[in-house]
């Protein structure tokens, strides 16, 4: 069965290769304002509904596929701190998240045939207190302008937090791998250790 993750990121491509699957990428070419902006949706709601949006607009090229659609929002007392795109606004959203915690919600939605598997998983973070002076050599290590919050965990972004609390470190990065490979051997996907 042809797999096919639905995101443009390095980063999601790299975890889902970690199950030992054989999969595709194709991007999707979707509108998240409109979910994003409607008050009427909580942040979790929120990014399954964008995993599940991106995953059909992949599944109207690939209908006989396995489809895997993911999400992440970065939020900080419902305040959505999306990608920022450049050092000056990735200083900015440091700053406002420095001594303070804050939530990475990730989701994900798995779509073949008539059949949806959605899950949501939640990190909370609490950054230490940063000076304007860590904030700047932290930028000039990473450089995460592509990331939700602006920081990068895997690499030295770790230093910027005091306590982190999450059930799947991998739901940090981008893709929950734990419950996402249960749902995958649920669908009979073969994955390396879940089938004598």
């Amino acid at each position: 069965m042809q797999i096919i993750l639905a995101s443009s990121s390095p980063y999601r491509k790299e975890l889902l290769s970690k199950l030992g699957i054989s999969f595709d990428t194709y991007s999707p070419e979707v509108d998240e304002d409109p979910i994003k902006h409607d008050p009427k949706f909580s942040i979790e709601e929120k990014a399954i509904k964008l995993s599940v949006l991106k995953a059909k607009a992949v599944q109207d090229q690939y209908p006989n596929s396995l489809i895997i659609g993911s999400d992440q929002i970065c939020h900080l007392n419902g305040e959505i701190l999306s990608k920022s795109g450049s050092l000056a606004k990735s200083e900015e959203i440091l700053k406002k998240l420095s001594g303070k915690t804050h939530e990475l919600v990730t989701a994900y939605a798995i779509i073949h045939t008539n059949q949806v598997l959605t899950h949501c998983e939640v990190t909370s973070l609490k950054m230490r207190n940063l000076s304007s002076l860590q904030v700047k050599n932290y930028l000039r290590l990473d450089n995460p302008i592509d990331c939700a919050g602006s920081y990068k965990l895997e690499l030295n972004g770790i230093g910027l937090f005091e306590k982190i609390e999450t059930k799947d470190h991998t739901a940090i990065v981008g893709l929950p791998l734990i419950q996402l490979g249960n749902d995958l051997a649920r669908l009979n996907i073969e994955i390396p250790g879940t089938k004598a």
